[in-house]
């Protein structure tokens, strides 16, 4: 048992210090651009970003504004996955519901967030477009998983629940639960990531107020490279750190699943 922990513990090690290796190799790409270039307003140097990153972290407003998009971002996502799971299982369940539905998320799934942005806009206070916006990248997403790990749940198991007149319920939580879960994680996985960014965009269109998004616009506007940099260098590592949090919540359940 101890060589065995010795053995996860070197390998966690070893896998740290390699994604911290490439990390400072791609810092130091960075670092060697900015000193050819040599013009701050266009690309500051990593010290540049590191140093107004500090002092963004050191006001109440930079924590402000991340609770909010974080909160704003997190609502979307929440009501696109419930959405989602809803129609995913009535549009496996009723033909016609089918029909009527998919295509039309077919049209969300297509159609550039700027266009439904900009609709927005025009119809809705834009305090609430992050959040419409959020939803609508889940939706497609977690949809079309749910109704794929539906339709692909073990016929034979489906089919022997029927002969020995199981309850729905019982069949409900052990055999489809079980079976369309991953197909759930994986398209909360893969939406964690366009949420985001999708949310953070549609703050920077829309001017939200105490936001990631209304930063990163007025960064741009008053020509603070170093500040732009260190808001989108903020957005990176807090959704990293979001889908390594999701990660983590989906391994242990389904390590207690086994």
């Amino acid at each position: 048992m101890e060589n065995n922990r010795g053995k996860r513990s070197d390998s966690v090690t070893k896998r740290f210090l390699r994604k911290l290796l490439v990390l400072l190799i791609w810092v130091g790409l960075w670092f060697f651009a900015a000193v050819i270039v040599n013009k701050e307003v266009v690309l500051p140097t990593p010290a540049a970003v590191a140093a107004k990153l500090f002092s963004l972290a050191c006001t109440g407003e930079f924590y402000t504004a991340i609770s909010f998009s974080v909160l704003r971002i997190f609502a979307g996502l929440l009501a696109g996955a419930l959405l989602g799971l809803l129609f995913g299982v009535l549009c496996a369940s009723f033909a016609p519901a089918d029909e009527f539905i998919s295509p039309a998320l077919s049209v969300v799934r297509a159609t550039p967030v700027a266009s439904f942005i900009i609709l927005a806009l025009v119809l809705m206070d834009k305090a609430y477009i992050p959040i419409l916006i959020s939803l609508l990248m889940v939706l497609p997403v977690i949809f079309g998983n749910i109704k794929t790990g539906i339709l692909k749940t073990d016929a034979k198991l489906l089919e022997m629940a029927r002969f020995f007149r199981v309850e729905k319920w019982t069949v409900i939580t052990k055999i489809y639960a079980p079976q369309v879960a991953p197909y759930f994680f994986s398209g909360l996985k893969t939406c964690l990531g366009l949420a985001w960014k999708a949310g953070v965009a549609a703050e920077v269109l829309c001017y939200t107020k105490r936001s990631i998004g209304l930063n990163l616009q007025n960064s741009k506007t008053y020509l603070l490279t170093d500040e732009l940099f260190a808001w989108t260098v903020t957005i990176i590592v807090i959704s990293m750190l979001i889908e390594a949090l999701v990660s983590h919540i989906i391994s242990k359940y389904e390590g207690k699943r086994g």
